[in-house]
C-alpha cells in the first residue's frame, strides 16, 4: 500500500494509521438502505467523528467486552459481527479472554482513544457493549429495557418511554434515554452490580410484563413476531450473560451514519425527535450538552424497587 493511502491520527499517547481514508461508507442519496436524502461519509469522516467523540464514549466503553460490528466495504457490502480479536491487531489493545461453551472469546476492550481509532480504521462502525465490566462479568452494572416498535412509528415509542420512565420513577429507578440510532429508544437504568444476570433480567422482565398488562393494546413483551402485531415490544433480553447493547455515541449500519444519542427525558417532547434524529455530523455537540449529567454514576441495588415492584403488581 502506497504512503499516499494511509493517513496518521494522533490518539493520546499513540499514532493511529488510518488506511483508504477516502473510502466511502455511507453512500448518499439513500443507498444502501430507505432513509432517503442520506450524505455521503467516508471511513476519514467516521474515525474523525469518533476522535471527537471518544472523551464523551470512553466512559461508557472501558472495562466492557465488546462486539464489533464492521462493513469493511461500506454498507453496501457484507457485514461482519466480530466477537474474537484478530491476532493481527496490535499487543496495547486490550483483550479478555471469556469462557464459552467448548472453548474461550478474546474480546476486545476498548480502553482509550486510540483503541477506538484502530477499530474505525478496521471499519468497525458499531460498538456493542456488554452490560457488565471486566472482573465483574457476571454481575452487570447496567440494565437495558430496548423499545422497539413494530414499524417505524415512532409516536408508539415516544409513549412507551413515557410511561416506562413513570414506571421506574414509581420504583425510585433513574435512568437515562438514548435514540438508538435505528427504529426506537434505549432506557438505561445504571445499578450497583451487586446482583447477577438471572436476578436483573427476572427483574426487567417483571417491569416490562408489568406495564404490557397495563396497556395490552400498545405494548407486548412476547417474543415471536407474529404474536405481536402492531404493538411496540418492550425488549429485555439484552440483560443477560454475552448479550451486548449499543455504546452511547456510537455510529449505526444505516443510510447517513445516524448515532445512538444521549437524550434528557425532556427532550421526548420535540416533534422533531426520531430515532435516527442525531448523526455523526451533530451527535457529539447533542451529547455534549450533557444529558445523562449525575444518572450513570449512581447505581441502585434492586432490592427496595423489587419490593416497590412487588407491591404495585399485588395492588
Amino acid at each position: 500500500m502506497s504512503d499516499e493511502t494511509v493517513r496518521t491520527v494522533r490518539a493520546g499517547r499513540r499514532t493511529v494509521e488510518v488506511h483508504r481514508a477516502d473510502k466511502v461508507l455511507f453512500p448518499g442519496n439513500g443507498s444502501g438502505g430507505g432513509d432517503g436524502h442520506a450524505k455521503e461519509y467516508t471511513k476519514g469522516d467516521l474515525v474523525d467523528y469518533y476522535r471527537s467523540a471518544a472523551p464523551l464514549m470512553l466512559p461508557h466503553l472501558r472495562g466492557r467486552p465488546l462486539m464489533l460490528e464492521r462493513h469493511p466495504d461500506g454498507l453496501d457490502g457484507p457485514r461482519f459481527m466480530q466477537k474474537n480479536t484478530p491476532e493481527n491487531y496490535p499487543e496495547w489493545i486490550t483483550r479478555i479472554e471469556v469462557p464459552k461453551e467448548g472453548g474461550t472469546v478474546c474480546h476486545t476492550v476498548c480502553d482509550d482513544s486510540a483503541t477506538l481509532l484502530y477499530l474505525a480504521d478496521q471499519a468497525g462502525l458499531t460498538m456493542h457493549r456488554w452490560l457488565s465490566r471486566v472482573g465483574r462479568l457476571d454481575r452487570p452494572d447496567r440494565m437495558v429495557f430496548d423499545l422497539d416498535p413494530a414499524g417505524d412509528d415512532f409516536v408508539a415509542v415516544r409513549e412507551a418511554a413515557l410511561l416506562l420512565g413513570e414506571l421506574l420513577d414509581e420504583l425510585e429507578l433513574p435512568s437515562g434515554l438514548m435514540t438508538t440510532g435505528s427504529r426506537g429508544l434505549h432506557v438505561v437504568v445504571p445499578l450497583t452490580g451487586r446482583h447477577d444476570f438471572d436476578e436483573v433480567r427476572e427483574f426487567a422482565r417483571d417491569v416490562a410484563d408489568t406495564l404490557a398488562g397495563a396497556h395490552p393494546d400498545r405494548l407486548t413483551t412476547a417474543a415471536r413476531k407474529k404474536e405481536r402485531g402492531d404493538r411496540l415490544y418492550l425488549d429485555v433480553g439484552r440483560n443477560a450473560y454475552a448479550q451486548t447493547a449499543v455504546v452511547p455515541l456510537t455510529v449505526r449500519a444505516r443510510p447517513g451514519a445516524p448515532v445512538a444519542t444521549p437524550i434528557t427525558w425532556d427532550q421526548l417532547d420535540d416533534p422533531d425527535l426520531t430515532a435516527r434524529r442525531w448523526t455523526i455530523a451533530d451527535a457529539v455537540e447533542q451529547a455534549r450538552t450533557d444529558p445523562w449529567a449525575g444518572i450513570m454514576s449512581h447505581g441502585r441495588a434492586l432490592g427496595p424497587a423489587r419490593r416497590r415492584l412487588d407491591a404495585l403488581r399485588g395492588s
